[in-house]
């Protein structure tokens, strides 16, 4: 039997799906199936326990956020995932979107750049079994060269233009979905498609609100 508090999250977590997910236009089963399998209460901070699964961001560590729900989702859904895709993921958290991404495609890198976010996402990870993810601490805005190109490339940070190594790294017929504007306060989500060696088709998908993107090729 289970007890009063598993049942409360799991009541939330089906509030999630149906309410906060479904009926604001997901459609992408894989996306939802990974939604529902990824026990987000185990990527917050105890004191938003109760919260973890509210459509909204959260704080975590260093000044940072976890994204809502819906945003972790409709961006997942814009990256047009294949199950055999291999992912490179910049601003990896808490680990909560790479876990996402995880359970859909064959590979996840994500990239961190403040050190302790990384080590606790790699610590969290491993314990709760995400084998085919890779935590690298570094640079986001220059991507990953080593194991470019990548099929998706998604970006949890506000940039206020495109970084050029992240372009470079997607491979032909790869999509790169990422915050853009010129402003901290808000930005609009874009994707893009790479559809030859020297063209890029881009798309504009909604307006969104980032922490901003540190880097080299960012902010």
């Amino acid at each position: 039997m289970k007890s009063p508090f598993i049942e409360t999250l799991d009541h939330q977590r089906d509030t999630m799906i149906r309410s906060h997910l479904i009926d604001r236009g997901i459609r992408d089963q894989a996306v939802l199936n990974a939604m529902r399998e990824v026990p987000r209460e185990e990527f917050v901070s105890d004191r938003f326990f109760d919260k973890s699964y509210g459509d909204h961001p959260l704080p975590i560590a260093e000044g940072q956020t976890i994204s809502q729900p819906y945003i972790v989702a409709y961006m997942t859904e814009a990256l047009e995932l294949d199950s055999t895709d291999r992912v490179l993921e910049i601003g990896t958290g808490t680990g909560y979107s790479a876990a996402v991404l995880s359970r859909i495609v064959t590979i996840v890198y994500t990239v961190e750049r403040l050190g302790e976010l990384a080590k606790d996402a790699r610590q969290r990870l491993e314990r709760l079994g995400y084998s085919n993810i890779v935590i690298h601490e570094g640079d986001g805005t220059l991507g990953w060269q080593e194991h470019a190109p990548y099929d998706a490339i998604v970006v949890t940070a506000g940039a206020p233009n495109v970084p050029k190594p992240l372009l470079e790294q997607l491979s032909i017929g790869g999509r790169l979905v990422i915050p853009v504007g010129m402003s901290y306060d808000s930005q609009e989500l874009i994707r893009v498609r790479r559809t030859s060696e020297l063209d890029y088709r881009t798309e504009q998908l909604c307006d969104v609100r980032f922490v901003p993107l540190i880097g080299a090729a960012g902010w």
